[in-house]
């Protein structure tokens, strides 16, 4: 495989972006220490490592917090505890809030996606960012929305839109990701080197001389045309080296039809016609 091919991913693994100036992760009094683990396992799953715990009530870096932190304890380890949501974004230039329901505040109100662009755009400039997320269960005060710039909500299903802490900082946390990809969209996952062409010229040849003995090419005007739509179909395909040879033994044990001299392949099974492939193919004038 051509490793410097951006059209199949190394390992089956998307080319992850570097993304300069991320936004830290602000979490208003939660709950659970396993709640704070799985948020850190949501932030490096999206490159953020930045976590501000405001008030939390369980201790952050205890067995089940980082065990529910799968691998992400690092996060936990070099978070920062702030006593108020103001001490938290002191420091930051540009707060996003995060909130499942509208406000009676004058305030620009982005999507995800949106206000990951715009945070792009941001950084760019290199201005602090953060990201506020509220209480499991409350959410946040309309006082510590109003701290922020820019509130966010993301588009859910009407009928049940409930998000737990993870999964909210996940979806901001993915579409901020996003905004640096620049891999391939579609991809095949192939580990098996592409067949050169002199092994699919073979296989060319191969499956034309069958299908010409066979009689499948017996029209000589239509005859070139159709070859030329046979390689066409198969180049398509990108046959691997091992799928070539795996063609060449489905042509050769095809060639010899149901000759009842053959070895019997598949025990059990019953054709519908069991004559000999010579007798039904009809001959030449």
């Amino acid at each position: 495989m051509d490793k410097t091919n951006p059209s199949y991913a190394d390992k089956g693994r998307l080319p992850a972006p570097t993304i300069k100036n991320a936004p830290a992760v602000i979490l208003v009094e939660p709950q659970l220490g396993e709640n704070i683990g799985t948020t850190a396992r949501a932030m490096m799953n999206c490159g953020l490592d930045d976590l501000r715990l405001v008030d939390p009530k369980q201790d952050w870096l205890s067995e089940r917090a980082i065990a529910a932190s799968s691998g992400a304890s690092r996060i936990l380890e070099k978070a920062r505890r702030f006593a108020t949501t103001e001490e938290a974004v002191a420091d930051l230039e540009m707060v996003y809030a995060t909130t499942a329901r509208r406000r009676e505040m004058t305030k620009p109100l982005m999507t995800a996606r949106a206000a990951a662009a715009h945070m792009h755009d941001q950084a760019a400039l290199d201005r602090r960012l953060g990201l506020l997320f509220g209480r499991e269960a409350i959410g946040l005060t309309n006082h510590e929305v109003a701290l922020a710039n820019i509130t966010i909500e993301v588009p859910l299903n009407p009928e049940h839109s409930s998000l737990n802490l993870a999964q909210a900082v996940l979806l901001v946390g993915y579409e901020w990701f996003q905004t640096a990809y620049t891999g391939p969209n579609t991809l095949m996952t192939m580990r098996a080197p592409l067949a050169s062409k002199e092994l699919l010229e073979g296989l060319f040849k191969h499956l034309e001389d069958e299908l010409a003995l066979c009689g499948f090419l017996r029209n000589d005007e239509k005859r070139p045309s159709m070859v030329i739509n046979l390689r066409n179909m198969l180049q398509r395909t990108e046959l691997t080296e091992q799928e070539v040879r795996t063609f060449h033994g489905i042509i050769k044990e095809l060639r010899y039809g149901r000759r009842p001299d053959r070895p019997d392949r598949q025990p059990g099974f019953i054709t519908e016609d069991p004559k000999p492939l010579k007798s039904r193919l009809k001959k030449e004038p």
